[in-house]
């Protein structure tokens, strides 16, 4: 593995008050600590990530970012730099060359400051993003000014700070102990050799009730500029499949229990077939058949999630992504509301978004027509998409 991630979300925040430590407070559509990771998990060269939690915080953990594919979380220590320490040595088992280690309260690092770091690490061992100071700087003694600071040299640091691997380990192993202020300085220590590169006034700490105001006022503005430069497009998918025995009946990626299955050349998941079609018909991309043609023997018997899962990869090769699917599942038996939350959990997955942005439901005929008769299941399900203003196709 050439790089990872290491996320520091073991801390509490005490600064900005409340019952729940900053990195899982709400953010958006997610908690701080989602957007943090997410960050990280969308960059081309990061291998692995793995976040370092208080002990008491799986829960929290779990619920804000447990649905992404991470690494298992690593329980922290009482002070940050135990909590790196561990967490590095956590990754040793990846062997990585670098490493990149981040506070989980900085959501909106981008993955350009992630690049320049990287590129900062080709010819150095530890790398810093840095910013200027700009503002006159005082030391004061009591509430009495006492001396003005040459602010000549002087930056701003932030994270994520990067390092070869091995030797920033190294460093903390040999700095444990100690209260240093971050990792640069544990690496300084080792005698490492820190460059910086230019870091982003985006890329701020949430410490304060200010600062969490600011990310969230800076977050819903880029998301009334992504509104601005996107196009939203919806598409509709129905499925029918009869009822079969001696298959298993499985819907919208849940195997469920009942005496029959549905019959079909794939697995018949009714379910995830109309959503499928749902999502190429948003990017008028044909249909499930077109991509898939019922006659083709490698589809036999085939899990319905390899079509949806293509559908969005579709979408996302767009430069789009998927904004809401609703579908409804229409039979007299077996009951869906059971499985409901199961199936909402699955089609994200599958999809690649959060679960909130899906919806299931279902419903009868009152025994009317063949649903109504026991013969067999049908769905219809919407899917709406975002694409950059100007697609076509």
């Amino acid at each position: 593995m050439n790089c990872a991630a290491l996320i520091v979300a073991a801390g509490r925040g005490r600064r900005l008050g409340g019952s729940l430590p900053k990195q899982y407070l709400p953010l958006g559509e997610g908690a701080v600590l989602r957007h943090t990771v997410k960050a990280f998990l969308g960059h081309p060269e990061i291998g692995a990530v793995r976040v370092v939690i208080g002990a008491e915080d799986r829960a929290l953990y779990e619920s804000a970012v447990g649905d992404l594919e991470l690494e298992p979380p690593v329980t922290g220590g009482a002070e940050r730099q135990d909590s790196v320490r561990l967490g590095l040595q956590a990754l040793r088992d990846f062997a990585p060359e670098r490493v990149l280690i981040h506070d989980a309260a900085r959501p909106f690092v981008s993955r350009k400051l992630i690049d320049a770091v990287l590129a900062g690490l080709a010819g150095a061992d530890g790398a810093l993003p840095a910013l200027a100071v700009s503002d006159s700087l005082k030391r004061i003694s009591g509430e009495v000014i006492a001396e003005d600071v040459d602010r000549a040299g002087l930056v701003r640091a932030q994270t994520p700070q990067g390092f070869r691997f091995d030797t920033i380990l190294a460093a903390h192993e040999a700095a444990a102990g100690q209260a240093l202020t971050d990792d640069v300085a544990v690496a300084r220590m080792y005698g490492i050799d820190v460059v910086t590169v230019q870091g982003e006034e985006d890329n701020f700490k949430i410490t304060t009730a200010g600062d969490l105001a600011r990310a969230r006022g800076l977050l819903a503005g880029r998301a009334a500029a992504s509104r601005s430069s996107h196009v939203y497009r919806t598409g509709n998918g129905f499925d029918v499949h009869r009822y079969a025995a001696g298959r298993p009946m499985v819907v919208c990626g849940i195997e469920i229990p009942h005496d029959r299955g549905l019959a079909g050349h794939s697995d018949a998941d009714v379910g995830l077939h109309a959503i499928t079609d749902a999502v190429l018909g948003a990017i008028a991309d044909g249909d499930i058949g077109d991509h898939f043609p019922p006659g083709d023997p490698q589809w036999r018997g085939a899990s319905s999630d390899r079509f949806l899962r293509f559908a969005a990869d579709r979408v996302r090769q767009r430069g789009g992504e998927i904004v809401a699917v609703d579908v409804t599942l229409i039979c007299e038996t077996p009951k869906m509301k059971p499985h409901r939350e199961a199936m909402r959990a699955c089609i994200a997955a599958i999809a690649a978004i959060p679960t909130d942005r899906v919806s299931v439901k279902a419903t009868t005929t009152e025994k009317l027509g063949f649903t109504g008769r026991g013969e067999g299941m049908a769905a219809q399900a919407t899917a709406t998409v975002a694409l950059p203003a100007g697609t076509t196709g």
